[in-house]
C-alpha cells in the first residue's frame, strides 16, 4: 500500500523526533509499503517549501503570506494523495488544528483515503505552562478546532491507554525502537568506583532532572561516600538553568549543594560521541516529572532507548511494557529528591547484562508497532 506520512515541520540531525520519524517510515517500508515522507521546512533562500521525499512539492515563497498560505492551503497535498493513489495518510500531530486542516482531511475521507494523527504525548495542554505567548495562543487555537479535525480522520495513535482522544477512537501502540540503528551496550560490573547516570533528552521541566539533582545534593549533604556524575545529553535553555514556576533552577541546586563537578551537560550529541558518551555510562534516567504536565500513563521513545542498548533505568510515570521489568527502579510521581542510595544499592545488587535487557523488547521494533496501526485502520469495525 501506498502511505505519505506527513510531517508539519522540518527536520535536525541531533533531534531524537527526526530519528523516530525516519525509523517509522522504515517500519512501514519493511513491512512492504511504499512510504513517502512529506514535511515543511524553510529552504536556504528563504522560501518555504513542502517536501515529498526531498524534491519540493510546492513552493510558497518567501514572506508572512508564505507562511500563512502553508498553514492554511493544502491542496498540493490532496492532488497528491489523488494522483499517487495514497491509500493512507499518516500524520504526526503538531498542536496545529484550525477549520483548513480539519477541511483537507475530510476531503481525504471523501476520496476514499484513509488516515490517522498520532498524538505523541496526550494530554499535551499541561505542556504549554509557561510558554510564549504566540504558543499558548497555537494551542487555544488548537483547542478550538482539534474535535472538529479528529472527526475526520479514523483514528487518533496513542502511547498513552486512553481510548478515545477529542472524540476519536485511538489505536494504542508504544513507541518502537530502530535495533539496526543502536548499538548494545557493553557488558559492565555491577556499581563501579563511579557511577555515571545519563539522561538524555531535549530537556524540559517535565523531565524532572531537577529531582536527580536534588538527590545528589541530600546525598552528598548527608555523608555520602559514593562517587556519582550525572550527564545530561541533550538542549538545556537557559530558563532551566535559572528557574521557572515548574521547578528550580539547575544553577541554583548545583551551587547550593557544591556538586557542578559531578554534572557534566554535554549538549547535543548524535552518532559516534552519543554511542561513546552511552559507553561511560551504567544507569539512565528517564522522565521524572512528568505529573508536572498532567500526563500518569506514556510510553515514551527514551526508555526504549535505554532498554535497547541495555542499560537499567528509572522513571515516575506508568508505562505497562516497563514497570514490572527487574531492570527498572520506579521512583515516586511527586516534588521529593530521588533517593540516590536506592539507585546505589540497585546498582550494586544489579546482575542482568545488556544483551538480557535488549532481549526483552524485541517486540517493542517499529515494524512491529507501525504495522499495527495498518492492521487496526484496515479492520472492520
Amino acid at each position: 500500500m501506498r502511505i505519505l506520512f506527513l510531517v508539519y515541520h522540518g527536520f535536525a540531525e541531533a533531534s531524537g523526533i527526526t530519528k523516530k520519524i525516519h525509523y517509522q517510515v522504515k517500519g512501514l517500508r519493511q513491512n512492504g509499503h511504499d512510504v513517502r515522507l512529506c514535511h515543511y521546512d524553510v529552504a536556504p533562500d528563504g522560501h518555504r517549501c513542502r517536501y515529498v521525499d526531498g524534491r519540493v512539492l510546492r513552493d510558497f515563497g518567501t514572506g508572512p503570506l508564505a507562511a500563512l498560505r502553508q498553514r492554511i492551503d493544502y491542496s498540493d497535498v490532496l492532488d497528491y494523495c489523488r494522483r499517487e493513489a495514497i491509500g493512507m495518510v499518516y500524520a504526526r500531530c503538531y498542536q496545529n488544528a484550525t477549520p483548513w486542516l480539519a477541511a483537507f482531511f475530510s476531503s481525504l475521507h471523501r476520496s476514499g483515503i484513509r488516515s490517522v494523527t498520532e498524538i505523541p504525548t496526550y494530554p499535551y495542554d499541561g505542556e504549554f505552562d509557561g510558554s510564549y505567548f504566540s504558543q499558548r495562543l497555537q494551542l487555544r487555537v488548537d483547542q478550538l478546532f482539534r474535535r472538529q479535525l479528529y472527526r475526520q480522520m479514523d483514528a487518533v495513535v496513542t502511547f498513552s491507554d486512553a481510548t478515545e482522544i477529542f472524540g476519536q477512537r485511538t489505536i494504542r501502540i508504544s513507541n518502537g525502537v530502530d535495533f539496526d540503528s543502536i548499538p548494545l551496550h557493553a557488558p559492565f560490573t555491577p556499581l563501579p568506583p563511579v557511577l555515571h547516570l545519563l539522561g538524555v533528552a531535549e530537556v524540559h521541566y517535565w523531565h524532572g532532572f531537577d529531582r536527580l539533582l536534588a538527590g545528589m545534593g541530600e546525598y552528598y549533604r548527608h555523608g555520602g561516600k559514593q562517587e556519582i556524575v550525572f550527564h545530561i545529553v541533550g538542549g538545556v535553555h537557559p530558563s532551566y538553568m535559572t528557574g521557572i514556576p515548574q521547578q528550580p533552577g539547575f544553577r541554583s541546586l548545583l551551587d547550593g549543594y557544591g556538586i557542578a563537578s559531578r554534572v557534566v551537560f554535554h549538549g547535543p550529541l548524535f552518532g559516534a560521541r552519543l554511542d561513546e558518551v552511552f559507553g561511560q555510562c551504567q544507569f539512565a534516567v528517564g522522565s521524572l516529572a512528568r505529573h508536572r504536565s498532567g500526563i500518569t500513563v506514556i510510553k515514551t521513545l527514551k526508555n526504549r532507548e535505554y532498554a535497547t542498548r541495555g542499560l537499567p533505568f528509572i522513571y515516575s510515570e506508568q508505562d505497562s511494557d516497563f514497570d514490572h521489568q527487574p531492570y527498572v527502579l520506579k521512583a515516586p510521581a511527586d516534588e521529593s529528591p530521588i533517593d540516590m542510595q536506592r539507585i546505589i544499592d540497585f546498582m550494586r545488587h544489579f546482575t542482568m547484562q545488556p544483551a538480557d535487557i535488549r532481549r526483552s523488547v524485541a517486540h517493542l521494533s517499529w515494524k512491529i508497532q507501525m504495522q499495527q496501526v495498518v492492521d487496526q485502520v484496515f479492520q472492520p469495525l
